[in-house]
This record gives C-alpha cells, sequence and structure tokens, in this order.
C-alpha cells in the first residue's frame, strides 16, 4: 500500500485521482488545495463518489498524524517552493509534473540538494512526451544537438505570451511565434512548454536545447516533435496527443504518465 498526498486539484490531479481510485494499492490520503479552497475542494472530492475521501488542507502534513509515501505535484509552478522542497528535506519521495518550474536559476540545484538533505528522490515525469529513456541513455555517449518543436490549435496558446503577437482566433495558417532555449521556453510559457524543459534536462541541458513553438490552424491535436544527434547516432519522436478535455492546454498523456509513476511504485514488475 501506498499512501498518496496530491498538491493540487485541477484538471491533472481530477483525472489522475479518478484514473486511481479503482487501485487499491493506492491510497490517496492528503489533497492540498489552493488557499481558500479547501471547502470548495471538498464539495469537488464528494462528486466523486471516494470510499475514503483525502484529508484536504493548504499545506502538507508532515509531522506524522497523517503518514505518506509519496507526493505527487500537480499545481504548477509556485507548489514546488512551498510544498516539495519540504517533503523532500522530510525523505519523502516527490514525483514533479511542472517540469519547466525547473528554468528558474538555482531550483534544480535546491530540489537535489533537499533531496540529498532528505535521503530520497525526485522523479521527473515524462509527461506528454516519449522517448525521455533513449535521450537520457543517449547523453551517456554524448549529444551534439537536440532540437524541440511543439504545435498546438491556436486556442492552445490561450492565456500564453503568444497572444501578444498573434491573433490566436484569427489564424489562417501556421505561425512560429518563439525561436530559442529551452529555458526561455519554460519561462516565458510555464504552462504550455514543460516538454521543452523535459527533453532539455534529459538531454544536453536548458541552454543547449534549441526550440520552436507553433500555433497552427491546421491541426486539432498537440504535436511534439524533436530530433537528436550525437555519439549513439539520431533519433526523431512525434507525439500526437490529444488534448485533456477540461483542459486543452494539458497533454492527456501528462496525466497517464503520472498514474504510470503512481502504479509502478506498487507493481512487482515494472517499465
Amino acid at each position: 500500500m501506498q499512501r498518496i498526498a496530491m498538491i493540487g486539484f485541477g484538471a491533472i490531479g481530477r483525472a489522475v485521482i479518478e484514473a486511481i481510485r479503482e487501485e487499491p494499492r493506492l491510497k490517496l490520503v492528503q489533497l492540498i488545495a489552493t488557499p481558500g479552497k479547501v471547502s470548495e475542494v471538498q464539495a469537488q472530492l464528494a462528486t466523486l463518489g471516494l470510499s475514503e475521501p483525502p484529508l484536504v488542507s493548504e499545506s502538507l502534513i508532515l509531522d506524522g498524524s497523517c503518514p505518506v509515501d509519496c507526493v505527487v505535484e500537480c499545481a504548477g509552478h509556485a507548489a514546488i517552493q512551498e510544498h516539495v522542497l519540504p517533503a523532500l528535506q522530510e525523505g519523502l519521495p516527490c514525483v514533479l509534473v511542472s517540469i519547466g518550474a525547473l528554468s528558474e536559476p538555482g531550483l534544480a540545484e535546491a530540489l537535489e540538494m533537499a533531496a540529498g538533505q532528505g535521503n530520497t528522490q525526485l522523479h521527473l515525469l515524462s509527461g506528454a512526451i516519449g522517448g525521455i529513456d533513449a535521450l537520457a541513455a543517449a547523453r551517456i555517449a554524448g549529444l551534439e544537438e537536440v532540437v524541440y518543436t511543439g504545435r498546438k490549435p491556436p486556442m492552445g496558446w490561450l492565456g500564453s505570451p503568444a497572444e501578444e503577437t498573434l491573433d490566436l482566433a484569427a489564424l489562417t495558417q501556421a505561425e512560429v511565434f518563439f525561436e530559442g532555449t529551452a529555458r526561455d521556453a519554460a519561462q516565458q510559457f510555464p504552462k504550455n512548454a514543460n516538454v521543452a524543459a523535459t527533453l532539455a534536462l534529459a538531454g544536453i541541458g536548458l541552454d543547449r536545447t534549441r526550440v520552436r513553438l507553433i500555433a497552427d490552424p491546421e491541426v486539432t491535436e498537440n504535436i511534439h516533435h524533436y530530433q537528436a544527434r550525437g555519439a549513439f547516432g539520431r533519433m526523431e519522436v512525434t507525439m500526437v496527443g490529444k488534448p485533456l478535455a477540461s483542459n486543452p492546454k494539458t497533454s492527456a498523456l501528462t496525466v497517464y504518465s503520472v498514474v504510470r509513476a503512481l502504479c509502478n511504485r506498487v507493481r512487482s514488475i515494472t517499465v
């Protein structure tokens, strides 16, 4: 049995809870809500019909009164500083969805130090992209180049800086609105560019990984493509992912990557 604490109850968090509810070896015991939203989250949880609803609070309970075996972050960048760092320091393994936050100078190092202090691990999820295992293995041999292109329907970029340069609702052809490093992409598009940061951390780093972001009215799905070249040879990966029904900015595969990571904690054989 793994006792899970989840940070966040947005589209991803809710979908994960619904997906793991039938796994008897996983038990959600704590749910961390946005300040001021505890009552609202409790009411929403009631609609899921969970046999044993989790304790809902504004912060992780680390005093042992509600024991936890693993913490999963589904809340966005701010939650990492507030909740993930202290959980790691207390020795709790953590699963991270908001990989783009690690573009913030010093945060990756702070997380590594906290995990070392707690003698535990931080697991960065593959999220909406595949081939991360191969890319990380290729890094050992030596990578020379990684180039990522993210292509989404125009409305998939709502709420991002793309709106400052493009009339998303009126686009009639594909438009490239960003070209730069993975670090810049993750910092400017924190809700949309987690894939770029994931590839960079698995590969040649945030400042050497090149990124292009495109709004394309001809597509209806989120398309992630990257090329890598190095001593291992060459690889090219394209993922055509359906967006999460409740949030078009998020790939449904992101939810499944969280579920896989949690289920792997209780399975006898993992891949």
